[in-house]
């Protein structure tokens, strides 16, 4: 298979889930709350693609949600090619993706983020994963989501759940305050052996957090929660925003590659508080 044609079915495969994800959302809302889409361009002066954001506010369940389709390529700077696989050879890429971040209303329903994503330079690979970030603990939510991630990686490979759910943990973690964001889920990056295994992969993990976020959420919307919990929400958030803007890969690579500064800072929360 050669590359046009793995970068059209990644692509394709992208903006559908992005179009699956936000309907499902919609039907959390009932339908009340629409996102709200905008188109944008990597650079104005010549074609170096773009994608389209979504972004959905002050739902009756997500307070905030961003829901990001992208297609980019062009030239890496001399300074960025360094750092990215087969780019000092030709700092030529192309890239595309999908990422989505729920804030939620109810501090009992945890922060859920997920990406894919498929860059080509001289070789091509896949990277992303899902995670999630409660502020109230809840031992039996994460041994479900827990056994919901290992089920789907056993499915290709044994081995998977243990060494991504170790890449997880050590990616998401704050140096500074010496934790982790939340109570993990599943990393991975630089997947190029078997481009038609892994390429099912990834298509399973977004079919497997759409599963997981739709149980998650109609589990506890209804849930009572109190002032207090609220508070720790807006704390948690702030670690949150720490890592994104501190520590995040796809932060950087996005803003270093030109790409649409709202649309990468969407997964900042609406609101966030330090103590």
């Amino acid at each position: 298979m050669n590359r046009e044609i793995k970068q059209k079915l990644a692509r394709n495969w992208f903006k559908l889930l992005q179009d699956i994800i936000c309907n499902d959302i919609e039907k959390l809302e009932n339908n009340k709350i629409k996102f709200k889409p905008k188109i944008w361009n990597r650079t104005k002066i010549k074609d170096e693609g773009g994608g389209e954001f979504r972004i959905l506010k002050d739902g009756k369940i997500f307070e905030k949600v961003g829901v990001n389709f992208s297609e980019v390529y062009g030239k890496f700077s001399n300074e960025l090619k360094k750092n990215i696989p087969g780019a000092s050879k030709d700092p030529n890429f192309w890239a595309s993706g999908v990422s989505v971040v729920m804030h939620m209303k109810n501090p009992h329903i945890p922060a859920l983020h997920f990406n894919t994503r498929f860059i080509y330079t001289t070789h091509g690979w896949f990277g992303g994963g899902m995670d999630i970030t409660p502020c109230i603990k809840d031992h039996k939510e994460k041994k479900q989501v827990h056994n919901e991630l290992r089920k789907m990686c056993d499915r290709h490979n044994k081995n998977y759940y243990k060494k991504y759910k170790k890449w997880c943990d050590e990616y998401f973690y704050l140096p500074h305050r010496k934790e982790t964001r939340g109570i993990g889920g599943i990393f991975f990056d630089y997947k190029k052996d078997n481009w038609e295994k892994e390429f099912k992969f990834i298509r399973d993990l977004g079919i497997t957090f759409k599963i997981i976020f739709n149980s998650t959420i109609n589990k506890k919307y209804k849930k009572k929660w109190t002032r207090k919990e609220k508070e720790l929400q807006y704390i948690k958030r702030g670690r949150y925003a720490e890592f994104n803007l501190l520590y995040d890969r796809g932060t950087k690579f996005g803003l270093q590659t030109g790409g649409n500064v709202e649309g990468i800072l969407m997964s900042l929360p609406p609101i966030a508080k330090w103590n």
